[in-house]
C-alpha cells in the first residue's frame, strides 16, 4: 500500500441511543393552553402600556409646569435672566479651564493615582468639591437664563396649578 499521510481524526466515535418515539398529544390541549399564555400576554402587555402613558403623562406634565414656571420668572426679571445667560456664558469658560487642568494633572500622574491612596484622595480634595460647586452653579444659571419665552394664558395656569 502506498503511503497514505495519516490525517487527524475528527470523530472518534458515533453513539447512536434507541429513543422511544414522543407521545401523541391531543390537539386541542396544547392549543388551549397556548391561547391562554397569548391572553395573559396580552393582557400584561395592555397593563405596561396603560402604566407607561400614565408614566409618560406625569412626566410631561412636571416638565411643562417647570417650563412655565422658568418663563413665568424670566418675564417677572428680564434683565437678570440675562445677566444669567452671560454669566453661563463665561462661566463654560471657566469650567473649560477647570476641565483642562483636571485632565493634564490626571495625564501626567495616573501612576501614582493608581497605586497612592493618599494621592489619589488629595486629587479628588482639590478637584472634586470645586468642579461639583462650578457644575451646580454653570446648571443653574443656565436654567435661569435659558428660560422659555411665554405667553400668559389664563386658561393653562387653571389646568396646570
Amino acid at each position: 500500500m502506498p503511503n497514505v499521510p495519516q490525517e487527524p481524526h475528527y470523530y472518534t466515535q458515533i453513539d447512536v441511543l434507541y429513543s422511544q418515539p414522543a407521545q401523541q398529544i391531543t390537539p386541542q390541549e396544547p392549543l388551549s393552553e397556548i391561547c391562554m399564555l397569548l391572553r395573559e400576554l396580552v393582557s400584561a402587555q395592555g397593563q405596561q402600556s396603560r402604566l407607561l402613558s400614565e408614566l409618560i403623562s406625569h412626566i410631561s406634565h412636571s416638565h411643562r409646569r417647570k417650563m412655565y414656571d422658568l418663563g413665568m420668572w424670566k418675564q417677572s426679571h428680564p434683565e437678570l435672566a440675562e445677566f444669567c445667560r452671560r454669566a453661563a456664558i463665561k462661566l463654560e469658560r471657566v469650567q473649560t479651564d477647570l476641565l483642562s487642568t483636571i485632565t493634564e494633572e490626571v495625564d501626567d500622574n495616573v501612576d501614582a493615582l493608581l497605586d497612592n491612596e493618599y494621592v489619589l484622595g488629595e486629587f479628588v480634595d482639590r478637584f472634586g468639591p470645586k468642579f461639583m460647586h462650578l457644575n451646580g452653579l454653570l446648571q443653574v444659571l443656565s436654567q435661569l437664563g435659558n428660560a422659555p419665552d411665554i405667553q400668559f394664558q389664563p386658561s393653562e395656569t387653571a389646568k396646570d396649578a
